[in-house]
C-alpha cells in the first residue's frame, strides 16, 4: 500500500490528516477473522438493553428506512487516511427514531457478525455524520468491507466503524468492546491519537 507522507501535500490536504497518519489513495482491507457468510434472508438488525420495548428489523424493514449519503475523510489506527469518502446509506438516528432509549443509557454496544463488538459513547454515536453505509464511492459494499452494512462514525478511528452489523445494545455504562479488550482506546479520537488504552 503507497502511503502519503504529510510533507509531501499541500497545507490544506495535510491539516486534513491528524497526526502520525499518512495519506493513501486506496482502501485497505483489515479485519479479524474470516468474512462472513450473510444470507438476507434470515438476517436481522436489533434494538436491545436500556429501551422501552426491543425491535428487530429485517433486512427488507431496515432498507425501507430513509436513505442518505454522507461525504467525509476516514482514519485507521495503522496510521492510513483515506479522504473525501462518499457514504450512502441509512442515517444512525433514523434507526435510533425506530426506539425509546431511555434516559439512563449512555453509551452503546455494537454488535456485528461472529460476536464481535465495539463500544461508542451515546454522544459519539448519536451524531448527524454517522450513518449505516451499504454502498462507498457510487459502488455496493464488497464482503471484505463489510457488506451488507457497516456503520460509519468517521470523527474517531475506523475501528469504531464496525463492519457486519447486526444490533446495538443500549447501556448506562461504558463497556470495552472486542478491540478495546485487547488493548485498543475506549473512545479513539484520531486527532488526540487515542490509539491505545489505559484503563486497564
Amino acid at each position: 500500500m503507497a502511503l502519503i507522507s504529510r510533507g509531501q501535500l499541500s497545507p490544506e490536504v495535510a491539516a486534513r490528516i491528524p497526526p502520525g497518519q499518512q495519506l493513501t489513495v486506496k482502501w485497505p482491507v483489515l479485519h479479524y477473522g474470516s468474512i462472513p457468510d450473510v444470507d438476507l434472508a434470515t438476517w436481522n438488525f436489533t434494538l436491545t438493553g436500556l429501551v422501552e420495548k426491543p425491535v428487530q428489523l429485517t433486512w427488507d424493514e431496515f432498507q425501507a428506512l430513509p436513505h442518505t449519503t454522507r461525504f467525509n475523510d476516514i482514519h485507521c489506527v495503522t496510521r492510513w487516511s483515506k479522504l473525501d469518502n462518499t457514504w450512502e446509506g441509512i442515517a444512525v438516528r433514523d434507526v435510533l427514531a425506530r426506539v425509546n432509549v431511555k434516559p439512563e443509557a449512555t453509551h452503546v454496544l455494537i454488535h456485528a457478525e461472529h460476536g464481535f463488538t465495539a463500544n461508542l459513547a451515546l454522544s459519539d454515536f448519536d451524531r448527524e455524520d454517522n450513518l449505516f453505509a451499504f454502498r462507498h464511492d457510487g459502488m455496493e459494499l464488497s464482503p471484505e468491507h463489510g457488506w451488507p452494512i457497516r456503520l460509519v462514525v468517521p470523527h474517531l478511528y475506523f475501528w469504531k466503524s464496525v463492519k457486519w452489523v447486526r444490533g446495538l445494545e443500549f447501556l448506562s455504562n461504558d463497556v470495552p468492546g472486542f478491540w478495546e479488550q485487547n488493548g485498543y482506546h475506549m473512545r479513539g479520537d484520531p486527532w488526540a491519537e487515542e490509539r491505545y488504552s489505559t484503563w486497564w
